[in-house]
């Protein structure tokens, strides 16, 4: 497949040397980038707040937008607290610089994103995520007592699968355990609203805390923690905090009064992903899970025949350049249901 490289936005479609491809690719899950209504109210935001926020969060001088943003957010994840970034990776490595100094044990799943890995920390060797929590169960039976802390990611996007921690219940009561989740690529699309998984895990017998971008699903350029008001407090009077800018302000403005927008969308990614489900029925070929919008096919072949085809997937080694193509369609909000019937004529070309 030949790189692109554009001068033109991305939405539903892309346009590269005169001609229009249909774009079934990138992570913008609920496709807010080609909400009209939405893009109007950030251009207002911005207007009103700037094209960015030069001063620390802890200045005398402060915007209110800020922690109208928080205390929204975590209301609406059933989180006590959150801290909202100027990005996901910026979160995480708050999150993990905070929780890493009083673990005795950490444990790390395979697909962990490197946002909250700090240095000396590595995803667990075997790809296989049930058999890392065999090896957590295992482990955590011989430990004496101890403060156990587990990363992973909400959902591993490229294989791709969506995690479930409920095997957490049983493990020995006796540790106290922390559990650190990367919802970058749940936000939006997983969990009860837009708002994450942390209500889905609340009441797991963990201290729960949530990291993340929200840069992919919900088209903002800023990052989050939501957790407990201790975790928030303490993680908020870190130098990493007190001195990195916030994200704009006008976008979080245009979050704030675009509920609708998103409660729409969020509808509309459903309907399509749902659709794409029921045309490909039981085409082994494919891999899918749960709710996540990404559909994963092992011959990177077919994205060149589906350029040819006038359709854009994803297609290149990820994350390192060594590592296996990641071959995936990823159906989002911003598609119309014609644009789900072509696609799928061009893939039964291929099958």
């Amino acid at each position: 497949m030949n790189r692109l490289d554009l001068h033109s936005k991305i939405g539903r479609t892309v346009v590269q040397d005169g001609r229009e491809f249909l774009f079934f690719s990138g992570t913008a899950y609920l496709g807010m980038g080609g909400v009209e209504a939405f893009e109007k109210l950030v251009i207002e935001g911005i207007s009103k707040y700037g094209i960015s926020h030069g001063l620390s969060r802890v200045n005398n001088v402060r915007l209110a937008v800020y922690e109208q943003f928080e205390v929204f957010f975590a209301e609406k994840a059933k989180a006590e607290k959150s801290l909202v970034w100027s990005s996901g990776f910026l979160a995480g490595t708050a999150a993990i610089s905070y929780l890493k100094k009083d673990a005795h044990q950490i444990f790390i799943a395979p697909d962990t994103h490197p946002a909250v890995l700090a240095e000396g920390l590595h995803p667990f060797p075997n790809p296989s995520f049930d058999y890392w929590i065999g090896y957590c169960k295992e482990t955590c039976e011989r430990l004496p007592t101890s403060n156990i802390l587990i990363l992973a990611n909400a959902v591993d996007p490229l294989k791709p699968a969506v995690h479930d921690f409920d095997w957490i219940r049983e493990l020995p009561s006796r540790h106290h355990y922390t559990l650190l989740i990367d919802d970058s690529h749940a936000f939006g699309i997983l969990g009860e609203d837009i708002f994450g998984t942390y209500s889905q895990w609340k009441n797991l017998p963990v201290n729960l805390v949530i990291s993340g971008s929200l840069g992919k699903g919900l088209s903002l350029p800023a990052g989050i923690i939501l957790a407990d008001e201790k975790t928030v407090s303490g993680i908020s009077q870190m130098s990493i905090f007190r001195t990195s800018s916030p994200p704009t302000p006008g976008f979080l403005q245009a979050f704030l009064q675009g509920q609708h927008l998103f409660e729409a969308q969020r509808t509309k990614s459903k309907s399509n992903l749902s659709l794409f489900k029921s045309l490909l029925g039981k085409h082994s070929e494919f891999l899918q899970s749960g709710d996540f919008p990404v559909f994963s096919f092992p011959d990177k072949s077919w994205a060149a025949a589906l350029e040819a085809a006038g359709i854009i997937v994803s297609s290149f080694p990820y994350p390192k350049p060594t590592d296996p193509f990641a071959n995936r369609i990823v159906v989002s909000g911003c598609h119309e249901e014609s644009d789900i019937l072509i696609l799928y004529k061009a893939i039964t070309s291929l099958i």
